[in-house]
């Protein structure tokens, strides 16, 4: 096999990498995008929203929906005009330069990490519920069994991740068929009701600014869309697959999103939602379905796994990336016989070993620890792309952006438009007691990673530079 680089890049410590697979196929792709949205943020965290909220966050899910639609067309145009860029972070590194893709890809990396943990112990938890082991042990079992499927190909990945993924869609699309049939009078003995959209102090209990401050809080569970670009770079037909993505395929996940949870206010009355107990079980026990409690326990580990297995992926992928382009240790662009980065899937894991263990001793304060210092990444990190679009397409001729193949709609307006969206969601949060430390954290990551470029990177650079200026002396 003869090595070829990632990306074209001027950077004098750039090595040549590997490439990755082209393994993955159209409907694997499809179905990775699709997961990477759907999780446990849908089909449980959204009592807390609904609770806290009321029947005015069906507004927030969509204003929250429209954001990240908008936001994904931005990177599937900057993605289809650069197809030999292979990762999420470098579409800001090419147009923005250098540092944007440390401090991004070191985020983005940080954040799927987490991710991993986080899947972890709460699947562990969900089976601790049906069999007298310990919870860490479990955990252990989970994450080794789910790593061992990505040290496999990127293929076996793909082939995991379409059925989780289809299960949970089977499962969606049976919830809006059943309580949609419930809420327009098609089931014997329930006439067409949707009373409950406001009966109960009405549709906006909390007042219109109750829904921007939502927007803040739903918006993280729509994040994940831009796997799709990572997972593209290992298929047959990544320009393809990317402008499936930024179109039909993230609107009908927002669709998925947005029905589900006016089903829900429609049939429920929301003051009996109760925060951290799936909003599903309650529609299905308003409407009578048998063994909903096991049937949605099932679903909601079938989603923690599936975002636990394309953790793993986006994780290794991140680290191979960022180590190509010199920002992170070579090793970890070697590639195992089936074209697998090995040692950045295995580097992945180590945090996530780390917290099933110390979640023995504390295993709220973790979750609490885990889910803080993530936080806002993706947000920060979608604003990024948003300024690499505008920037990259302001420097296109006239020419070259007429043969763009996909295009963000009423450039430039919109792209801006976006852009203040996320930067209100973001002011919103600081005002938001539960989501104050998020964004300073956050805010406190982001610092520290451009501290460490600052430090080691740029001297880094400055050593290469003067070894080649000694070379081209000697």
């Amino acid at each position: 096999m003869t090595d070829t680089p990632l990306v074209e890049s001027s950077d004098p410590l750039l090595r040549e990498a590997p490439r990755l697979s082209a393994s993955l196929q159209p409907r694997h792709v499809a179905m990775i995008s699709i997961g990477g949205i759907i999780g446990a943020g849908l089909f449980v965290n959204s009592s807390a929203a609904i609770a806290s909220i009321g029947p005015a966050i069906i507004l927030c899910y969509i204003l929250a929906g429209i954001l990240i639609f908008l936001s994904m067309r931005m990177l599937g145009e900057l993605a289809v005009a650069n197809p030999q860029t292979g990762f999420f972070t470098d579409y800001a590194r090419k147009v923005l330069g250098h540092p944007y893709g440390f401090v991004g890809g070191w985020l983005y990396w940080y954040f799927w990490m987490v991710v991993v943990a986080v899947e972890t112990l709460a699947g562990s938890s969900i089976i601790a519920q049906w069999i007298a082991v310990p919870a860490w042990l479990i955990g252990l079992v989970l994450l080794v069994s789910l790593t061992a499927v990505n040290l496999m190909s990127a293929r076996s990945y793909g082939e995991f991740e379409f059925w989780f993924s289809s299960i949970k869609v089977a499962a969606i699309i049976a919830f809006i068929l059943v309580t949609g049939s419930y809420v327009l009078g098609l089931m014997s003995g329930h006439d067409m009701d949707f009373s409950n959209l406001t009966a109960h102090r009405g549709f906006a209990p909390y007042g219109p600014l109750s829904v921007l401050a939502g927007v803040a809080t739903v918006i993280f569970s729509l994040t994940g869309a831009e796997i799709t670009t990572v997972a593209a770079a290992e298929s047959k037909e990544p320009a393809r697959a990317i402008a499936s993505m930024t179109t039909t395929l993230t609107l009908r996940v927002v669709l998925f999103y947005v029905l589900s949870i006016f089903l829900i206010i429609a049939a429920v009355n929301w003051t009996t939602i109760k925060p951290g107990h799936s909003p599903f079980v309650a529609a299905l026990a308003q409407i009578g379905v048998p063994g909903v409690a096991l049937g949605m326990n099932i679903i909601v580990l079938t989603a923690v796994l599936s975002c636990l297995n394309s953790g793993l992926y986006v994780t290794s992928r991140a680290l191979f990336a960022l180590a190509a382009h010199g920002d992170a240790p070579q090793a970890l662009v070697a590639l195992s016989t089936r074209k697998v980065p090995t040692r950045a899937i295995l580097a992945g894991t180590i945090f996530a070993y780390g917290a099933i263990f110390a979640s023995i001793q504390s295993p709220t304060g973790v979750f609490v620890f885990l889910n803080n210092s993530s936080g806002t990444a993706m947000l920060f990190l979608y604003l990024m792309i948003a300024a690499a679009q505008i920037r990259h397409r302001n420097r296109m001729s006239p020419e070259a952006r007429a043969q763009l193949p996909l295009k963000m709609w009423l450039f430039p307006g919109l792209s801006y438009l976006t852009q203040i969206g996320i930067i209100g969601v973001l002011a919103a949060m600081a005002f938001i007691p539960d989501l104050k430390s998020q964004l300073y954290s956050t805010l406190a990551l982001i610092a520290a990673l451009i501290i460490v470029y600052a430090l080691f990177r740029r001297g880094r650079h400055v050593m290469a530079a003067g070894g080649n200026a000694d070379t081209s002396r000697a």
